[in-house]
């Protein structure tokens, strides 16, 4: 499947491992009341506003990947922007309910089907590293609270190395710190452009996990729908 013997396996974290959706479901859902959207948006359920945040929260990411908005930045948009679509005035919106989503968010711990079985089963025939753009905080807590920690000998956090995927920068200091060759590593992940293109674009081999079955573009060569498929290709 791959020119060359693989020895390094870098896995990206949201929303390739740990369900970064359903996890913001779930904490926006139990705030949605406990702060009383209901009545703010005159909507008994928390479906729209979830909604439209996940899709304000994915768009500013894709900023923040390319060094185009700041971390402050992106977590005032994504709610600022939400209650501006919704018809709310954003100065309506109370700090207090994003610092309690921060505190939630990463505590739970609801991962992609197989995770921790593949993961498991890797971490016995290869060198497992993870490569996140998340923040340094949030991702501690996530590997913390779901066990994920004990898989990796590396993690790298962009926001402590100062650079964010597709970065060249990162992945070449992810490759010298792990003392992994380029040819020799495999780049797992669910953003294309983040994951990898970055990857591919120096020379390192990338899975696309699709598990939302997305069509494949034409420059991607292998995909999967499922963690638990790895451990065949693997």
């Amino acid at each position: 499947m791959f020119n060359h013997e693989k020895k390094d396996i870098f896995f990206d974290l949201d929303h390739t491992i740990w369900d970064f959706d359903k996890n913001a479901e779930e904490s926006l859902h139990e705030l949605y009341f406990k702060y009383k959207f209901d009545n703010l948006f005159n909507q008994a359920s928390s479906t729209r506003f979830i909604e439209t945040y996940t899709i304000n929260n994915h768009r500013l990411w894709g900023l923040y990947h390319h060094g185009k908005i700041s971390k402050p930045e992106l977590r005032k948009a994504r709610f600022s922007d939400t209650f501006t679509e919704l018809g709310v005035d954003p100065k309506l919106f109370p700090e207090q309910f994003e610092q309690e989503y921060l505190t939630i968010c990463p505590q739970k711990t609801n991962l992609f089907p197989n995770a921790h079985e593949t993961l498991s089963y890797l971490a016995e025939k290869y060198n497992l590293h993870l490569i996140s753009n998340g923040f340094k905080e949030a991702c501690e807590t996530k590997l913390e609270k779901s066990n994920l920690g004990r898989y990796f000998k590396n993690i790298f956090i962009s926001e402590v190395i100062g650079v964010n995927k597709p970065d060249p920068r990162i992945f070449h200091f992810a490759l010298e710190t792990a003392n992994a060759q380029a040819q020799q590593s495999l780049m797992i992940g669910d953003n294309l452009d983040a994951d990898i293109r970055g990857a591919l674009n120096v020379g390192i081999d990338a899975i696309f996990f699709n598990p939302n079955v997305v069509e494949k573009p034409k420059d991607v060569s292998h995909m999967i729908i499922d963690l638990k498929e790895l451990q065949a290709i693997l």
